[in-house]
């Protein structure tokens, strides 16, 4: 049986099928009354769930990560759709299919992957081609990793080949910067949009989880990235001290501001240009996935990325 896919939802419909439960916490009213909310996630989306009456005889014993039958009806609440659900029975292995229920990038991840390597192999510079070499090359179990990451546990590209298709429009937009303003370095700038992420292959775990690792919270993917870089530059015979710390030092300040995570803010330009076409991708990215995810043309509620409340342009 096919699966009611959330991405089809819409108000005051009926709902009874098997959903991957992302999170589950409890909560109290302003009246004491005990709920639980639930994330509930397919692979065209997630919803958020509210179980009024967590105690009643109709919601099983379930965790995150396991797969769900649902049953509840589709509510509208803050230009939001969520469920009040009103039953809950975990379901057995053989009901489900998992691919049903993990979000994957809308590209052909082989086909992205590719593209990739055609930017690797049109870098010049030898120190810079033998370091992407290293990791998109002949790095296999960086590469699975790499392929299968998200970019984000949820803010933009959380699926299945995000980090994939992130890094890929990161190093479009550099290109199209090169061709722009001459004075780019391009080899660096293309090296430096291709290694800003890799420190996400470690932050994040794999799906269905995507959550944070312990080395993800305690040092974030830009600390980790750097490490990465590091440790392969310093199997390259002769590479340049001065290359390896301009290469560092783009990863270092790809997030622009220390308010933003930033260790350092940028010092060359091929460091401000790669914080540019990162923040360019994560925004238009972030919006896109905002009105892909709604039918509603008006307001949307405030984006606490884009810092702002956001709605789709007239059709004109």
């Amino acid at each position: 049986m096919s699966v009611k896919y959330i991405e089809t939802f819409h108000e005051s419909e009926n709902i009874k099928d098997i959903y991957l439960v992302k999170q589950r916490t409890s909560a109290v009213t302003k009246t004491g009354k005990p709920y639980d909310n639930v994330i509930l996630q397919d692979k065209t989306g997630s919803i958020e769930g509210k179980i009024w009456d967590p105690n009643s005889g109709g919601i099983d014993d379930f965790d995150a990560l396991d797969y769900v039958e649902i049953t509840g009806s589709v509510k509208e609440f803050n230009s939001a759709l969520q469920i009040s659900v009103t039953r809950a029975r975990k379901a057995s292995p053989g009901e489900y299919d998992e691919a049903d229920y993990l979000p994957v990038s809308s590209r052909n991840i082989e086909e992205m992957y590719q593209e990739l390597l055609k930017y690797v192999n049109g870098i010049q510079n030898e120190h810079l081609n033998k370091l992407c070499r290293a990791f998109f090359v002949d790095d296999e179990g960086f590469i699975e990793k790499f392929k299968k990451s998200s970019a984000a546990k949820s803010i933009h590209h959380g699926f299945i080949g995000g980090l994939l298709e992130h890094t890929l429009s990161v190093v479009r937009l550099c290109e199209y910067y090169t061709g722009a303003y001459p004075l780019l370095k391009k080899d660096l700038l293309i090296t430096v949009a291709m290694l800003h992420d890799i420190g996400k292959t470690k932050e994040l775990s794999s799906f269905p989880e995507n959550d944070y690792t312990d080395d993800g919270q305690l040092l974030g993917h830009i600390v980790m990235g750097c490490e990465m870089v590091s440790k392969k530059i310093d199997e390259i015979p002769g590479f340049p001290d001065r290359l390896a710390s301009e290469i560092k030092h783009c990863i270092l300040a790809h997030h622009g501001e220390y308010e933003f995570g930033s260790p350092k803010k940028p010092a060359l330009m091929e460091a401000l240009a790669l914080n540019f076409a990162d923040n360019t991708d994560a925004k238009l990215e972030t919006i896109s996935e905002q009105f892909r995810a709604t039918t509603n043309n008006g307001w949307l509620g405030f984006n606490r990325l884009l810092d702002s409340n956001i709605r789709k342009t007239t059709e004109l």
